[in-house]
């Protein structure tokens, strides 16, 4: 698979889940029977379109999203005679809250169904590795690539733990992908003293002990047992796969969240020039990733799961992102919903009379003020992909 074969999917797929976030709308409002006029595709000059019904439908020059049009969505819109009964913002909280949530939720689904044909398809957790070992040398040397000597030390670790073991713990630390405890940093810690590793061997766990000898390294004296491993992806049978898809979810979560409060730091790092690690990444960086999976020197299967679990992972952060509660987000609409419903509630339990909807003249500068900062930083994104991307290794 080609590196432009990459960016190719990403692109498409991209393209697809916003059509789908744009559909989600689109069909619940057609279900309460509320009036949409235009499903679009992207922005600019119209490419081509067509019109069912009262809808029209097409694709626009710039693949940057694409839009819905309801009628009605604030009480501020100009209605045609004979509409005013199928407005958005004349129909009940609960079928606005409905469709507005539905662009989200539509990401939020592309990312279940994702993540769970991946884990389906491939039986590998898609967020925990575990270690196992891959050699073991009968001495430690100061360079593992060179053959042993007479007066190399032998490896304690030789003859006791076995090519293809599963390091479950050491010392009762877990060492796979989702600890931070590593098994060199516990072997080095520990030398001259017994080491308890538990291992999976023929499907089985066995407790072993092994005492690291000391070694000069730069310098300073760690412990070494001369074993050799590597991560690879937990086996996740069929039955486990559903669980282990919102496990997946709930990390995506983290990450995500992650990455929006470290936007100050990754903006600070591009002002300055730095190099940047993951977090705010932009669809140029993203679609180089995608490119550099691609090609990797792995699999045809662990490289098109790879791109599955990038785009799963695009999905989740777009449908949680637009639920913040802040206009012109979906999320924005909503929190005023909930404000307006929560505040006539309010107002009925103690005797006045319900306000109303929320002047959205009044907060509008704010809305223009949150545009204005979203298009700032995705621009600045944008040409940090450019000129100082995130790059796998």
């Amino acid at each position: 698979m080609s590196y432009a074969l990459g960016v190719i999917v990403f692109v498409v797929a991209l393209l697809v889940s916003v059509m789908l976030h744009e559909f989600g709308h689109f069909a619940t409002a057609k279900h309460y029977g509320m009036k949409a006029t235009k499903f679009f595709i992207g922005f600019g000059p119209t490419l081509w379109s067509t019109r069912r019904g009262e809808t029209e439908y097409g694709v626009k020059a710039i693949p940057a999203g694409g839009f819905v049009k309801i009628i009605g969505m604030t009480p501020l819109e100009d209605v045609e005679p004979g509409d005013e009964d199928r407005v958005f913002y004349k129909q009940p909280p609960v079928r606005r809250f409905v469709v507005l949530v539905a662009g989200s939720l539509a990401h939020l689904i592309i990312a279940v169904l994702v993540v769970f044909a991946c884990i389906a398809a491939t039986h590998d957790d898609p967020i925990i590795a575990d270690l196992r070992v891959s050699r073991t040398p009968t001495c430690i040397t100061a360079d593992s690539s060179q053959p042993c000597t007479p007066s190399d030390p032998r490896a304690p670790a030789y003859g006791v733990l076995r090519k293809g073991d599963v390091i479950v713990s050491v010392n009762g630390q877990d060492v796979s992908s989702q600890s931070s405890a590593t098994l060199s940093d516990i072997v080095g810690k520990n030398a001259g003293r017994p080491v308890t590793f538990v291992v999976m061997r023929a499907g089985h766990d066995q407790t072993l002990r092994v005492t690291p000898i000391p070694f000069n390294l730069d310098g300073k004296t760690v412990g070494r047992i001369g074993v050799e491993s590597e991560l690879v992806p937990r086996h996740v049978s069929t039955t486990q796969a559903f669980g282990r898809t919102f496990t997946a979810l709930g990390s995506f979560f983290t990450s995500t969240v992650k990455a929006l409060g470290d936007l100050p730091h990754q903006i600070s790092l591009i002002l300055q020039n730095k190099p940047r690690g993951n977090g705010a990444a932009s669809v140029v960086d993203i679609a180089r990733v995608s490119g550099q999976v691609a090609q990797a020197h792995v699999s045809l299967g662990e490289r098109i799961a790879s791109l599955m679990l990038i785009i799963a992972q695009v999905n989740f952060f777009i449908g949680i992102f637009n639920l913040l509660p802040l206009l012109p987000l979906d999320g924005g609409h909503i929190a005023i919903l909930g404000f307006e419903e929560a505040r006539s509630r309010l107002y009925r339990r103690i005797g006045r009379r319900d306000p109303g909807r929320v002047d959205l003249l009044k907060i509008m500068p704010v809305t223009y003020a949150v545009v204005a900062l979203f298009i700032g930083v995705s621009l600045l994104l944008v040409y940090a992909g450019i000129v100082n991307p995130i790059r796998i290794q």
